[in-house]
């Protein structure tokens, strides 16, 4: 009887001891709904979401350079698939990645686990296409959106779920004017604009330049969703003595614009006898104002031969030279912008 009475009492023990030293999983916390920026500043993230086609694209590209933006993509995996040169046009041009599915379902209709599979297949595709994450922004399909889709959402690993104040409704194909005027007559501080960069907005790549120009002359300054939120620092202030790391897609040329620095004191300041070369994860002194060159780096060659390495778009060798897309595409008889080949020698006129 005392035996029986020990194994119950044991095994109730083991019972007591698993019910409450079990820790269930922390589940992530829900994303953030984000409609505008809460802020009364007069800035504003120009956003594109990038579908199967992205004919668009390289004019985006062209005007966002023109005016020194720097804009938010919400990409899916389908559009990654189809054009992955012009996505790494957007990547090396600065721009920020964002995820926007891979099939472009309707969220509020799918499971939490399809949901989470969107997600990952996209940011696979982009992170393996550009070097870079899609993570911490999402844009649903539609914009539709529910309690659970924030909930795997967030558990994915997307803190923000980015919707928007203005919608050009570009998509439906009207008119430049149409679109400039949505978004000039419903501008306010912290606005969030969606636009696409698809064959059927065909009247965003003209809108786009009148946009910008307005919104300049009413005082508004341009940022990414990121920036917008303070998710992260804004472009640096000139002349803070810091370091940068190099990533995918710089050039000494964009580190100076970005700083605000000329690219003899960065050559300088790090030693470089030829601003042309520069590695990833290399990192650089960014100096102050004060700081001036010992010995100029004089700048490429008027005229130069440059073989195509993986990587390469036009615009990234336009900004590396210091010249434009368009005298290279002249210059080497080049149709299109997205189709340049690895090896391929081009010739590169300043």
């Amino acid at each position: 009887m005392v035996t029986k009475l020990l194994k119950a009492a044991a095994v109730f023990f083991l019972l007591f001891v698993t019910l409450f030293s079990f820790t269930p999983p922390v589940d992530a916390a829900s994303s953030q709904y984000v409609t505008k920026g809460n802020t009364s500043s007069k800035v504003v993230a120009l956003t594109f979401d990038d579908g199967a086609d992205g004919t668009n694209i390289p004019k985006i590209l062209n005007t966002l350079s023109a005016n020194n933006i720097k804009s938010t993509f919400f990409l899916t995996g389908s559009g990654t698939n189809h054009h992955p040169q012009a996505i790494r046009n957007i990547a090396a041009q600065g721009h920020e990645l964002a995820n926007h599915s891979y099939t472009h379902p309707d969220f509020t209709k799918i499971s939490a686990a399809q949901m989470k599979n969107e997600l990952s297949r996209t940011e696979t595709i982009v992170k393996n296409t550009t070097g870079k994450s899609t993570k911490p922004l999402f844009r649903a399909p539609f914009g539709s959106t529910n309690a659970s889709v924030l909930k795997a959402v967030g558990d994915a690993g997307y803190t923000h779920t980015i919707h928007w104040n203005i919608d050009t409704v570009d998509w439906k194909g009207n008119s430049k004017t149409d679109i400039t005027n949505r978004v000039v007559k419903n501008i306010v501080p912290g606005s969030i604009v969606l636009m696409h960069t698809g064959a059927g907005a065909s009247g965003t790549p003209g809108a786009l330049p009148e946009i910008i120009k307005q919104l300049k002359a009413k005082g508004y300054k341009f940022v990414t969703v990121s920036e917008l939120l303070k998710l992260k620092a804004s472009t640096p202030p000139a002349g803070t003595g810091t370091t940068y790391t190099v990533k995918a897609g710089d050039t000494l040329y964009s580190i100076a614009n970005r700083y605000k620095v000329s690219v003899s004191q960065l050559a300088s300041a790090n030693k470089l006898s030829n601003a042309n070369v520069i590695r990833i994860g290399q990192k650089l002194i960014i100096p102050g104002k004060a700081a001036a060159p010992a010995k100029p780096v004089p700048a490429p060659a008027a005229t130069v031969k440059h073989t195509v390495k993986s990587g390469d778009t036009l615009y990234s060798l336009s900004r590396k030279y210091g010249t434009t897309v368009t005298k290279i595409k002249t210059a080497n008889k080049i149709g299109s912008s997205n189709i340049i080949s690895v090896g391929q020698v081009l010739t590169i006129s300043k």
